[in-house]
């Protein structure tokens, strides 16, 4: 008879704690599902641009958005809101997706190529998939989850992180006038990886520098990978966007020391894990706005996400690590550090511009202004043409 209770009391608890996901399901409430690699400083930038439109248009509540801060579900007055979270594994995401769609979520909010990729893979396969909106993502189209911004599969939109590698590889030779080589490493099973290497070679090769490249396929790999640049003669590590070469700046550091080789990182953030420069892409708080206009628009009824294209952002932030730097012995260029937005030094973070927010309005005018903005992403017949047309040019 215990045992009857004890299972009783057990399975009472587990329904009760499915219970306000179930009833979010089955309400008539729309219901976002984030589904994310892993938790990241970036998207802690871009989650509050995407809060700010939807408290804006009266979607969450105060109380509710302090629920959303904690990275807590809602079951809310007018949205539901849920988390999955792949814990930095790639082989979780099939299953994140899977019970996500198995929940019933209208729309899919991805962050990060990986879990875009995967999830718009899953759902091309669907008669009716929910809309799946992404941010944070940097390559979109060499991972195959679109073939332009209007070329796409009709329930996929979203904002694409435009990195400008020209600017962050000319930081090389604003650094060291005189450079000749960097060194470059790519995870071959990352999309994001692969094309941030690519670009990065394009972006030397037109300055007339050397790049000499290193292939892991984990992170162990990578002091052996650093090690082996180093002794290639390389003058300068400059980092892409895959998420294992970028988390383990640490350990590229390790090896780059002992050869008194600076490191470099494609986003500011790279300073957190010891980068001497992080420069790169930085409107995240923008890339949530973007998302959220589209999230809100959608839900109104008043966005095709068939018809709107995928959004490009491009920005260029500049952070110092002068810790890494003193380490290193090297004293960074003047024009470098007059550019920064964000600088550490004796293990404080100093950031140096203001922090983002949306301009006052009303209601009615945030929504004709977001409408305007969003007009700018309508994919009509001439602008599909036109993208067609590129593609099959680029084929031949």
């Amino acid at each position: 008879m215990t045992r009857y209770f004890s299972t009783l009391i057990i399975l009472c608890l587990l329904l009760a704690s499915l219970a306000p996901i179930a009833a979010a399901a089955d309400d008539d409430k729309p219901t976002i599902a984030f589904l994310r690699y892993r938790a990241t400083g970036t998207e802690d930038i871009a989650k509050p641009g995407i809060w700010d439109v939807l408290q804006a248009h009266e979607l969450i509540s105060a109380s509710e958005r302090e629920l959303l801060d904690e990275n807590l579900d809602l079951n809310g007055e007018r949205i539901n809101v849920y988390w999955l979270d792949a814990a930095s594994d790639v082989t979780n995401i099939n299953a994140m997706v899977e019970k996500t769609l198995d929940r019933g979520a209208d729309i899919l909010l991805t962050f990060s190529t990986p879990v875009t990729q995967i999830t718009a893979n899953i759902t091309k396969e669907m008669d009716d998939p929910p809309v799946l909106i992404f941010a944070i993502v940097s390559a979109p189209y060499s991972a195959g989850i679109a073939d332009s911004p209007c070329i796409k599969m009709p329930h996929v939109t979203g904002s694409h992180v435009t990195i400008p590698y020209e600017q962050y590889v000319a930081l090389s030779q604003v650094q060291q006038p005189d450079i000749q080589t960097i060194g470059t490493i790519v995870d071959p099973v990352q999309a994001n990886s692969v094309y941030g290497v690519s670009q990065i070679t394009q972006a030397a090769e037109a300055l007339g520098l050397n790049v000499e490249v290193a292939s892991i396929a984990s992170a162990a790999d990578l002091p052996q990978a650093t090690a082996s640049l180093a002794d290639k003669g390389v003058e300068m590590f400059m980092i892409g966007a895959g998420y294992t070469e970028s988390r383990g700046i640490p350990a590229i550091l390790g090896v780059a020391k002992d050869y008194g080789i600076p490191v470099f990182g494609v986003s500011p953030r790279m300073i957190h894990h010891g980068a001497m420069v992080g420069a790169g892409f930085d409107d995240f708080y923008g890339e949530g706005v973007t998302v959220g206009r589209m999230i809100a628009a959608h839900i109104d009824g008043i966005l095709d996400i068939s018809a709107t294209a995928i959004s490009s952002r491009v920005s260029l932030g500049v952070a110092i690590n002068l810790d890494t730097a003193d380490e290193f012995g090297v004293t960074v260029a003047d024009s470098i550090l007059d550019s920064a937005v964000m600088v550490i030094e004796d293990g404080e973070l100093n950031i140096l511009s203001a922090p983002p927010s949306l301009p006052e309005m009303s209601l009615e005018e945030r929504k004709a202004d977001d409408a305007a903005i969003l007009a700018e992403l309508e994919c009509t017949p001439e602008r599909i043409a036109e993208e067609q047309a590129a593609l099959d040019a680029a084929e031949d």
